[in-house]
């Protein structure tokens, strides 16, 4: 039988998973958090779903705002609903007194260390399998956990201006306001630049080679169209290069994914990303944005037009991402003629074949770096 040292490390590899998925939907659910729900079920009994609920909502959850998202990660996580509160009275007590900063006395010791519910590991198991190599079942609950990604942008400053406490002066509203006041001295205004989402372009390619990864890759890109739709444009690369931005926009993923499919007409094709991109830099799109390409690299056009435009293409977006379904593998060595062109203009080179590596891809969109 495992000792009380191992279940308690496995106890809190699991609980952190699921902070992770709480903060790739949008809860604040920081390190200080994931300590105070940790010390939470330490008093608790860990196997209690109606106990990991409290614990985590308690704990995790900064506002009422974050309460919905919180139970729909639970549920998705877990396996399971939000528990009807029923006597939980003495188990909020408990909780909002670890919670506290004032809060005192040391975890108890002793006594048996209930396992915790197996759907709760196999979530965490599941965030690393390769998608490839799921069952439909698994699939679908992965789909199901991606739906929940928020996709968060790197903020960028705007050329608008809005009135600010710091910042330059005025001199517009300065005046006007010396005016109301009929040219007695006025208190002088600031202004500082708005800031917004950095615009993402994702071109995902759905050749045949790409054929067990592109329907997840659309899914991933579903919840950047869903978190930003003014900041996102989503294009498929096959033979051609095609805008499904507007299919992406249906709430509903699955009603998504089926636009989608009815919008590609080259689906498991050839690829031609030289000719592609050529094409996509003909657009305003890619001028200042991040630009995620999810690719395997298997070019079937010439690998010099790829590193050519791949050139052009690092010179006018902002950064570019290359998301490789392959680079998951430890084994795995970029060596066909298309990566090989294409890596010298790459900012970011990352894997993009598990729901853990969507979560980090997600993470560098939000501006974090890749050995961050």
């Amino acid at each position: 039988m495992p000792d009380a040292g191992s279940t308690a490390r496995a106890m809190a590899e699991v609980m952190a998973g699921f902070a992770r998925t709480l903060r790739a939907a949008g809860v604040p659910a920081d390190h200080h958090r994931e300590q105070s729900f940790l010390e939470a079920l330490a008093r608790l009994d860990a196997g209690s779903e109606r106990d990991v609920y409290w614990a985590g909502r308690l704990t995790m959850c900064a506002s009422p705002d974050d309460v919905p998202r919180y139970d729909r990660c639970f549920a998705a996580y877990f396996g399971g609903r939000r528990p009807h509160p029923g006597r939980a009275g003495m188990t909020v007590t408990i909780i909002r007194a670890i919670a506290s900063p004032y809060g005192s006395g040391e975890p108890e010791t002793g006594g048996e260390t209930t396992a915790l519910p197996a759907t709760a590991s196999e979530a965490e198991v599941l965030r690393h399998r390769d998608v490839a190599h799921l069952t439909e079942a698994e699939r679908r609950e992965v789909h199901r956990l991606l739906a929940l990604l928020r996709g968060e942008r790197e903020r960028r400053s705007s050329r608008r201006f809005r009135p600010s406490h710091r910042g330059v002066l005025d001199g517009r509203r300065t005046v006007r306001e010396a005016v109301r006041r009929g040219g007695d001295p006025a208190r002088l205004r600031l202004r500082a630049h708005r800031d917004r989402p950095r615009r993402v372009v994702m071109v995902v390619d759905v050749s045949g080679s790409m054929t067990p990864y592109a329907d997840t890759l659309l899914r991933f890109a579903h919840a950047l169209v869903r978190t930003e739709p003014r900041a996102t444009e989503v294009f498929s690369a096959g033979t051609r290069l095609t805008r499904i931005t507007a299919e992406l926009r249906h709430r509903d993923p699955d009603t998504a994914m089926r636009a989608c499919s009815a919008a590609i007409p080259d689906w498991s094709g050839g690829t031609r990303l030289g000719e592609e991109l050529k094409a996509l830099l003909r657009l305003p799109d890619p001028r200042g944005a991040t630009v995620v390409i999810a690719s395997d690299g298997w070019e079937r056009g010439s690998a010099d037009l790829l590193g050519a435009q791949m050139a052009r293409l690092s010179r006018v977006a902002h950064r570019v991402i290359w998301v490789n379904p392959h680079k998951g593998d430890p084994a795995y060595r970029p060596l066909t003629a298309g990566m090989r062109a294409a890596l010298p203009y790459v900012t970011d080179f990352v894997a993009g074949h598990s729901l853990a590596a969507f979560e980090q891809l997600a993470a560098l969109l939000g501006g974090a770096r890749a050995d961050a």
